[in-house]
């Protein structure tokens, strides 16, 4: 298991490659959007080619939870991750069947939190990957890491 990281441990321009990736298959898409996104171009390989999309595409919300995946196996924070806000994400190129998603996660700013004295708030910006190196998903998120004991 990773060591347990607490806020003294984040500073700005360090990053996080994921180990591995997360391989995406169509019944996975199709799982999801039925459950959570239930648009044609998420459930049905002909629909999706008649789309904007031209072919079957996982939900930017799909993406949007393998990169949480990505990030909490790759970052442990002492008590789990605590997010904090999204303050940007943007889906550049839609996740396919059959790509396999990998993540670079940099720290771009790390402040005491105003609100709760034990906690810090770590500044991120993750840039999601699919295999052939296409940026598909970029997000700006923060969230919270405790301070060590003294």
């Amino acid at each position: 298991m990773p060591q347990e990281l607490y806020f003294e441990d984040f500073y700005v321009g360090q990053k996080f490659h994921s180990i591995g990736g997360a391989k995406v298959t169509a019944e996975e898409i199709k799982e999801f959007g039925q459950k959570y996104d239930p648009q044609p171009f998420h459930l049905d390989e002909a629909a999706g080619e008649g789309s904007f999309f031209k072919g079957l595409a996982a939900s930017g919300w799909l993406t949007a939870a393998i990169v949480m995946r990505l990030r909490v196996q790759n970052i442990t924070v002492a008590g789990g991750m605590i997010g904090a806000g999204v303050e940007e994400m943007r889906w550049t190129l839609p996740v396919r069947p059959g790509d396999t998603i990998h993540t670079e996660i940099e720290v771009v700013g790390v402040r005491q939190s105003t609100s709760r004295k034990n906690y810090g708030v770590v500044r991120t910006r993750t840039l999601a990957f699919n295999q052939n190196n296409e940026v598909v998903l970029r997000s700006t998120v923060n969230f919270l890491a405790p301070l060590r004991e003294e």
